[in-house]
Parts: C-alpha cells; sequence; structure tokens
C-alpha cells in the first residue's frame, strides 16, 4: 500500500468523525484546502491538536486525526487544556494513544482496525515487531494496561452514518 492510498478524511462523513470525538468532549475542526493545519505537529496534512480542539483538513488521513485525537483523550483534563501541537512526552501515552487509535477505528463504518493498522505501516509507523498490527498483538500489553487504568478500554458502540 502507498501513502497516497490511505484513507481520508474526505472519505468519510464529517457529522461521524464529529460524533465519535464528541464523545471524548473533543471537537474536529475541519480547515480549508490549502491552508495551514493549526496545532500539527508534523505539518500538512497531518491532524493538529491545541487544547479539546482537533483540526484536519480533507486531505488529512484517518489514522493522523484519530492519533491525534487519542492524544488529548488519554490525558487528563487539566493537561488536556494546556496542549498545543505537542500533546506528550511519555512512551506510555503513545503507546496508549497507538493502540486507542486502533481500536476507535473499529467504531468508523467504512474504517476497521485492519484498515487503520495497514494506512499506519503504509505511512511509516515504526513499531520494534515490524507491523503495526504485531506490536498490537504482542508487545501491547502496556498499552493495554493504561488504557484500562484509565477507563478507556470499554468503547461505547459504533458511529451511525452513512459511510
Amino acid at each position: 500500500m502507498l501513502e497516497s492510498t490511505v484513507l481520508r478524511v474526505a472519505e468519510l462523513p464529517f457529522a461521524c468523525l464529529q460524533d465519535l470525538l464528541r464523545r471524548y468532549d473533543l471537537e474536529l475542526h475541519r480547515v480549508e484546502d490549502g491552508a495551514d493545519i493549526p496545532g500539527s505537529f508534523w505539518g500538512n496534512p497531518e491532524a493538529g491538536v491545541i487544547a479539546h480542539n482537533v483540526y484536519v483538513r480533507d486531505d488529512t488521513p484517518i489514522h493522523s486525526m484519530l492519533h491525534e485525537a487519542c492524544h488529548l483523550i488519554v490525558l487528563p483534563p487539566e493537561r488536556r487544556a494546556l496542549v498545543h501541537t505537542d500533546a506528550t512526552d511519555s512512551d506510555i501515552e503513545e503507546d496508549a494513544t497507538c493502540y486507542l487509535q486502533i481500536l476507535l477505528a473499529d467504531l468508523l463504518p467504512g474504517v476497521g482496525r485492519q484498515r487503520l493498522m495497514a494506512d499506519m505501516d503504509a505511512w511509516g509507523y515504526s513499531f520494534r515487531l515490524g507491523s503495526t498490527q504485531a506490536w498490537f498483538e504482542q508487545d501491547a500489553g502496556d498499552a493495554r494496561q493504561f488504557l484500562a487504568g484509565h477507563g478507556l478500554l470499554e468503547l461505547r458502540q459504533s458511529v451511525s452514518c452513512a459511510a
């Protein structure tokens, strides 16, 4: 799979994505095509974060939107309020973010964990076992523990919207 084939924000109903993030008290904002994405750590087209806001363009990969949103989800509210662009400096929070974004992909019609993990690999995510799926299945116990300890493994049902 090539980087250009990853699933993008424009390919899903925006209201569907907003609904998912609102469940975690986050607001999703669409940025105009060609405009810089506020709070983007890696630069366009990667998603950006500022406090409880996630910023995307139509060409933003779904994996990037989910990843940046999950950075905010794993943070306590007092830390979330201080985030601007760089959401964490903690390895366990990074691992928990990656794990949670895979779980949340299952809640989005037309996405799912298999597609998201393939997109993560295509984009260049790097795990010591070689692939996102191998990490998720064999090496992410610390991430699961972190998420369980923060009540984040109990996911709500899928969002309902036309894919």
